[in-house]
């Protein structure tokens, strides 16, 4: 076996011969194909949610896709369990599974019922805009029926002020793209306590909402 000229890297080849290559999720190999840094993006979304969520025991992702970001979120929390209601992508996250990195991950529309197991945080990362208007109701609904009393929820999405600049293909997908304004009025009707963020590539801020080309809503207080 070849040999790294500084002692400590060898563990990486180590790493490489007993366990192979890690491959990306079928999204996340579309992504780093055609737009690289737009993974360093969605993955500091993942590290933003994993820091609002972490020391939880019970974390439910919904529309998780290839869960590719998901084991960040894994190292800051006890259990996650992630779904998504397309089939395709939750085989490609069951076959990936990593011994190591276990997660629970099934087959679920959000919009048709809560998901069972009372979890302590949710966390959905670019999946309200694919939610059309007149479903996002049920979204929320299931979303906080899912959640124990006290638990809450992170809320990511592309604004609506960024999708002058989005590709066609985004754009025909994202079909309940919002303001800051307007994602904080929508979570305030099932949360008593919405923080919004403001974020540019890969930096969340608290600045101006209108420049800002994703919004994160951090939701506390569950109503009844």
């Amino acid at each position: 076996m070849a040999e790294t000229k500084e002692t400590q890297y060898q563990r990486c080849l180590d790493l490489r011969e007993q366990n192979g290559l890690t491959p990306l999720g079928v999204m996340a190999n579309f992504t780093w194909n055609d737009d690289p840094k737009r993974l360093a993006f969605v993955l500091s979304r993942y590290k933003f949610a994993a820091k609002m969520l972490s020391g939880l025991s019970r974390v439910l992702e919904v529309g998780c896709a290839d869960a590719f970001g998901t084991r960040i979120v894994q190292q800051e929390v006890k259990h996650v369990t992630a779904v998504d209601f397309d089939p395709v992508f939750v085989r490609d996250a069951q076959t990936r599974m990593d011994a190591r990195w276990p997660f629970d991950c099934h087959v679920h529309d959000i919009l048709e019922s809560p998901v069972n197991g009372a979890f302590d945080g949710a966390f959905a990362m670019d999946v309200l805009e694919h939610i059309m208007p007149s479903s996002e109701h049920l979204f929320f609904t299931n979303i906080v029926g899912s959640l124990s009393p006290h638990g809450i929820a992170v809320i990511g999405m592309p604004s609506i002020q960024s999708q002058a600049y989005a590709s066609a293909a985004s754009r025909e997908g994202h079909v309940n793209c919002k303001d800051g304004h307007g994602l904080k009025e929508l979570a305030a009707q099932y949360f008593h306590h919405v923080f919004i963020f403001s974020m540019n590539d890969e930096v969340v801020h608290t600045g101006f909402q209108p420049m800002a080309q994703y919004l994160i809503a951090l939701c506390c207080g569950k109503k009844s």
